[in-house]
């Protein structure tokens, strides 16, 4: 889009959105839906990076749980989330996309994805849409903060420029994946707020594999697995990486595996190699005699299990795990797990502004006129859909007050 002329001051009321992934575009949309001028700024050269990034693997936008089930992956923030995703659910967010001409099916897991499993099309589709709504779009501005006269401060290509809003939506995401856009460096722009440090979620953990391991099975798959922590336990797949672990099942479970790293400096979840085979079935079968057979060689035809999988209860063999054991480690083979993954790696973050801060539209109640929607609030969800829908509700919700917001002020001059 192109780049517009500032606002002049004399203009009707109006709005910025920084940021312009699902959250920020989303929190345009409503605005200029209802009529008012939005100018989206983002400090990329071009918008919604992490989506793209996130729809190499399908686009998963949203899932079809049923609201009370899906609710509860938002944890401590499912409390105050829940009103906003009530107010646009996943059946909305699916006739938003089939709206932009993006129809969308649900897979065997639950999950929602666009026919075509891409992010670009959709996205495209939703920039037209912007256009036409009259929504401007400015890229390369990266906000600094505000200006002693409150002013929204943005470094860009021309130099240093200052414009006045009369509503700002910051949708400046949390601090995963920081080379597309989104590193968390928003938190000095907005010192005496409250705000939960921000920490990798949905991220591989850090564990110590020995060398000859490491080896053979560095970036092998774990499938059809199910690992259990504490009272949770989820069936998926994994990826060994030469440091640790990471994939589906490990995201799933990550919130409380870091929270114990946190605690305790490591965190020991229980593998389950065979998950479709109870504990009294494997027992039966590794008591059958092994006519001279290497151990790989008998597991591998006695429980079916693959290399990656003989290769981890080796691992525990030689960490000195009694061979009568055997049994209960291919149920329960302890993982320890020493660090989570950094920033860089995880797929989204935790932490963030606090929500307490904000009022019901989202509205920060220090500062009259600025609004907070997306990854930067503090709440983390699990992969599957649930944090694209919480980012689309919450800039929805945003938007929804930016624009009651801009009302009152033309209202009273």
């Amino acid at each position: 889009m192109n780049e517009p002329s500032s606002p002049p001051e004399t203009s009707p009321p109006w709005a910025a959105v920084l940021g312009a992934g699902p959250a920020g575009l989303m929190a345009a949309e409503t605005l200029a839906s209802a009529g008012h001028r939005v100018v989206v700024f983002d400090r990329m050269p071009s918008v919604a990076r992490k989506f793209l990034m996130a729809g190499r693997g399908g686009l998963n936008l949203t899932h079809s749980e049923p609201l009370p089930g899906f609710l509860a992956r938002y944890g401590e923030a499912a409390t105050r989330l829940a009103p906003l995703i009530a107010a646009f659910p996943p059946e909305a967010l699916m006739r938003w996309a089939e709206g932009l001409g993006q129809p969308v099916f649900t897979g065997s897991s639950g999950r929602v994805f666009p026919r075509a499993m891409k992010a670009l099309p959709l996205l495209r589709a939703w920039l037209a849409r912007l256009g036409a709504l009259g929504a401007e779009i400015r890229l390369r501005h990266d906000w600094l903060g505000f200006a002693p006269d409150g002013a929204l401060r943005f470094r860009t290509p021309e130099g240093e420029a200052s414009l006045r809003p009369s509503a700002t939506v910051l949708a400046l995401g949390g601090a995963s994946w920081p080379r597309l856009g989104a590193d968390g460096s928003w938190v000095s722009a907005l010192p005496g707020l409250p705000v939960a440090p921000l920490r990798p979620a949905n991220m591989g953990f850090r564990a110590e594999w020995s060398e000859p391991f490491v080896a053979r099975h560095a970036g092998t798959p774990l499938k059809r697995i199910a690992l259990r922590f504490g009272e949770q336990a989820v069936r998926g797949e994994a990826v060994i990486t030469r440091d640790g672990i990471e994939g589906g099942a490990v995201y799933a479970l990550s919130a409380p595996l870091r929270e114990a790293i946190a605690r305790e400096g490591v965190a020991v979840p229980l593998l389950d190699l065979r998950p479709d085979l109870d504990a009294g079935e494997v027992a039966r079968r590794l008591a059958m005699p092994r006519r001279g057979q290497s151990l790989s060689t008998f597991l591998r035809k006695a429980l079916a299990l693959p290399p990656v999988s003989i290769g981890l209860l080796q691992e525990a063999l030689h960490a000195g795990a009694p061979p009568a054991e055997l049994p209960r480690l291919v149920k329960a083979l302890p993982l320890r797990l020493v660090a989570p993954q950094g920033l860089e790696r995880a797929i989204s973050s935790a932490g963030g502004l606090r929500l307490a801060a904000l009022d019901e539209w989202l509205m920060l109640r220090e500062r009259p006129g600025l609004f907070a929607a997306g990854e930067m609030l503090d709440w983390e969800a699990p992969t599957g859909g649930y944090l694209l829908q919480a980012c689309f509700a919450t800039g929805r919700q945003a938007g929804l007050g930016a624009a009651r917001w801009l009302e009152g002020q033309a209202r009273h001059g």
